[in-house]
């Protein structure tokens, strides 16, 4: 199989890899000089038109629904390059409505269309452990398989129309943001209370009050380390999501809305672009403490 992957930031550079460690004959394409010089695991495509134009699947790794609207629909995008009947697989977080937008167009066009959201984060991308949150016609799925199965742990089948999948991976999206937000409120709160903030990681993991974002995003902190693996702007996007669809559905999601104001203060303040664990400086801010410096353990 021919796979084309359209986006080499973090985690389409490890989802090309992955695709070429399970045998696929990959092409990559990014905007970014440097990215595409340190791809070597499959051939960098100078354009999008050469990387899809031999292509079985191509796979959109890009930032939000604008920019997949962009490299699909471009002049010599996705849908202007690709041989009919090529599948493509839509990864980037973005409301229902649009992803079934995009699948229209796109089937219209001759093509197949996956609404393929994925949840994981760069290290199980590389690995190929992603969770992928499927959604289209039976027969993209199956013409899709191989390169789903290459890049994840576990894929979820969950329906026949686009827009399934990225319901689904917005209700990931609220519990992510929100844990986030209260991992690094809680971790503030032990700062404030003197604690010793590496015993605080190690009991939590162990206890009812643990969450995946608690385990995985602490260590930043303690590490004085916001080099973004997902950054804030990620979730001032998503939850931002999440806020206009409650909003039209006209159902209350306060804890959600808190936390997307958490994230925005953060960006406010310049660390828009760091990781997302960032929210805990602007709790330490508020609260007046310190937090480990990068290089530092604490005490």
């Amino acid at each position: 199989m021919r796979a084309a992957v359209i986006g080499l930031g973090s985690m389409g550079f490890g989802m090309a890899t992955s695709l070429a460690r399970a045998g696929l004959d990959v092409s990559g394409f990014d905007t970014r000089e440097e990215t595409l010089a340190r791809f070597t695991a499959g051939r960098a495509a100078r354009s999008i038109r050469e990387a899809v134009e031999d292509a079985d699947v191509v796979v959109i790794v890009v930032v939000n629904a604008d920019q997949t609207e962009a490299v699909l629909f471009a002049q010599d995008g996705i849908v202007a390059s690709a041989r009919p009947g090529t599948v493509v697989l839509s990864c980037a977080t973005m409301a229902p409505d649009r992803a079934r937008s995009f699948a229209a167009r796109v089937t219209a066009a001759g093509l197949h269309y996956v609404d393929a959201p994925i949840s994981g984060g760069a290290t199980r991308a590389a690995q190929g452990e992603l969770t992928i949150l499927a959604s289209g016609t039976p027969a993209a799925i199956e013409r899709a398989g191989p390169a789903l199965e290459a890049m994840s742990a576990k894929t979820y089948f969950l329906g026949d129309e686009a827009g399934i999948g990225a319901s689904f991976k917005m209700v990931n999206q609220l519990l992510a943001g929100v844990h986030i937000a209260a991992a690094c409120e809680a971790i503030v709160f032990a700062s404030k209370l003197g604690l010793d903030l590496a015993k605080v990681h190690e009991v939590i993991t162990a206890s009812a009050g643990n969450s995946w974002m608690f385990e995985n995003r602490i260590p930043h902190v303690l590490d004085g380390d916001y080099t973004p693996r997902s950054a804030v702007e990620i979730f001032t996007k998503d939850l931002g999501i999440v806020s206009d669809m409650s909003r039209s559905a006209n159902l209350a999601t306060p804890v959600a809305a808190s936390a997307l104001q958490m994230f925005l203060m953060t960006a406010s303040m310049g660390m828009a672009k760091d990781d997302d664990a960032s929210v805990a400086r602007l709790y330490a801010m508020l609260a007046q403490t310190d937090l480990p410096a990068a290089g530092r353990k604490p005490e």
